[in-house]
């Protein structure tokens, strides 16, 4: 490997190392004496895990944006990421999977440097498997949003000339760095740490993105079946949609492996180091979180009307994923909507409460409509949301709070850290039992094996309570909508319909801000983000491309 590096990654990453060692190595000493203890190793390698809150904690725009299934609300996101007008090098947000992934490698490195002259105990080997994973990780998120980037080795000084790896090298070192994290991580139940299952699951879609590639190989999809079939290993969708996503409930059995969050690991500052999840996907809900009573909401990644219209009448997931009723309550302390009054009061009890905001579902009739308002308790103010007038859509026409539906899966209803702009406690799925189905049923496809994908993709569906798809229906496009319906809000989208190659096709097709033409760049079309213009006027290096499409 060469040793090449970026000088402004290498300081953040040297801040980063800094700053949680003054925070953990009470004694103050050294780096060079603390890491080569046990206490001082591990906390190196639990520095590599706290960096995943910097990756998935804040803006999920490079997630997300520019897809199908969410466009700009009210709040107004970047605009390059979200319509890829006016996208380059400097847009807002585009460099930050560059920025927190390098720093997170350069977190790894270190750690692997210092495992070689460390005390040696019986656990290193363990240690140095989950390091290898949560670096590999890293790289495909790099990989996958910029192309082909620089591979760095361990630094113990500046330098400021790199070159750029080819993406086909960097695949290489992603599947070599999970390789070793199967052999020597733990078995058993996923307990917040890297694992052998969390592992596999991440080599098998590592695979199935590589075998779209041009230098990926049909063999790949076949290797990732497999690997697929291995997390699952007979174990069925036991739990209830929705109670996946209850709260207090993060470390249920679906869980493969996540970014985790305390009120403990988020004290020093809950504002800037909580989760920001739950704050995306739904409208303003009074202002300043009103008394206590709704969560803070971004509104600024809205559902677009093609993916509320995903959902069909049986589908558990519709009521798993949404908040489709907010109540009223009339207490000495507060008169008016509370969003939080759907958790703080027993399911069953939900058909005396007041309502306040009602949005229907498509497939009301004009009867349903009339039913629903005749048979429940309505609030003086209570406001009935027509279904095709509460999408991303809708704001163009109206802005007002409660005006566009929220999503309900990451809400965390606890008053002790629900009411702070940043200051969720929710751990972030990354990787669950659901889409591990998905992965497999994708993988079958694609290796030309469709039957076996099909029974893959029709046990997610059998969970949610729809009937089972049919081999005539079964394609690319029905996966994507299947995923869209499984895993709406979490951290997949953009990535998905890039590895497909139906990114420009949809994205322009359902999300009305996105026009065809928005994908045209100078040379290609944009179908990667642009290399950050901060790392390229650092790099000495003045041979280092740029995308095609930004040149």
């Amino acid at each position: 490997m060469k040793r090449i590096y970026i000088i402004g990654i290498i300081f953040a990453a040297l801040t980063s190392c800094s700053d949680f060692i003054e925070e953990e190595n009470l004694s103050s000493e050294s780096a060079e004496t603390f890491y080569v203890t046990p206490e001082g190793f591990n906390s190196l390698v639990n520095a590599n895990y706290s960096q995943l809150r910097d990756i998935y904690g804040d803006t999920p725009w490079l997630y997300i944006g520019g897809t199908d299934l969410y466009s700009k609300g009210r709040g107004r996101g970047p605009l390059g990421l979200a319509e890829y007008t006016d996208l380059n090098s400097t847009s807002s947000d585009v460099d930050h999977l560059y920025n927190e992934c390098y720093e997170a490698i350069q977190l790894a490195n270190r750690a692997l440097y210092y495992s070689e002259i460390t005390e040696q105990t019986a656990e290193l080997s363990t240690l140095v498997g989950e390091v290898k994973f949560l670096r590999a990780l890293s790289y495909f998120l790099l990989v996958q949003t910029y192309g082909g980037v620089a591979i760095t080795d361990y630094y113990d000084t500046p330098v400021l000339e790199f070159d750029r790896n080819s993406a086909e090298e960097v695949y290489q070192q992603i599947i070599t760095d999970l390789e070793d994290a199967i052999a020597n991580t733990a078995d058993g139940a996923y307990t917040g740490r890297v694992n052998k299952r969390a592992a596999r699951n991440l080599l098998a879609k590592v695979y199935l993105t590589r075998g779209y590639e041009d230098f990926g190989t049909p063999s790949d999809f076949d290797t990732a079946a497999s690997l697929a079939d291995q997390v699952i290993g007979g174990q069925a969708l036991n739990l209830p949609f929705e109670e996946v996503f209850a709260p207090g409930n993060d470390m249920n059995e679906e869980v493969i492996f996540s970014v985790q969050f305390s009120p403990n690991s988020i004290s020093a500052d809950p504002d800037g180091l909580g989760s920001r999840q739950y704050a995306y996907f739904g409208s303003y809900l009074g202002g300043s979180e009103v008394q206590g009573q709704a969560p803070a909401r971004d509104y600024s990644a809205c559902p677009t009307n093609f993916a509320l219209g995903l959902f069909s009448k049986e589908d558990s997931r519709w009521e798993g994923t949404f908040m489709t009723e907010i109540f009223y309550i009339n207490t000495d302390d507060y008169t008016g909507p509370s969003y939080f009054t759907y958790y703080r009061v027993p399911k069953e009890d939900h058909d005396n409460l007041v309502v306040n905001e009602f949005y229907e579902p498509q497939w009301f009739t004009e009867a349903d409509s009339l039913n629903y308002v005749s048979t429940n308790l309505l609030a003086p103010d209570f406001k009935y949301h027509r279904w095709g007038e509460y999408s991303s859509e809708w704001t163009d026409q109206v802005s007002l709070d409660y005006e566009v539906i929220c999503v309900k899966k990451f809400d965390d209803p606890d008053p002790e850290t629900a009411f702070g702009g940043r200051s969720s406690t929710r751990d972030i799925f990354l990787a669950r039992l659901a889409e591990t189905y998905l992965m497999a049923a994708e993988a079958y496809l694609k290796a030309g094996d469709p039957a076996t994908g099909l029974q893959r993709l029709n046990v997610v569906r059998q969970r949610a309570g729809v009937a089972d798809a049919t081999l005539a229906e079964f394609d690319i496009d029905f996966i994507l909508d299947e995923r869209a319906r499984e895993l709406f809000g979490e951290y997949h989208r953009w990535f998905d319909l890039k590895r497909t190659g139906k990114l420009v096709e949809r994205a322009s097709l359902y999300n009305a801000q996105i026009d065809e033409a928005n994908f045209n760049g100078v040379n290609a079309l944009k179908i990667l983000r642009p290399i950050p213009q901060q790392a390229l006027d650092l790099n000495q290096n003045n041979d280092f491309p740029q995308n095609p499409a930004y040149n």
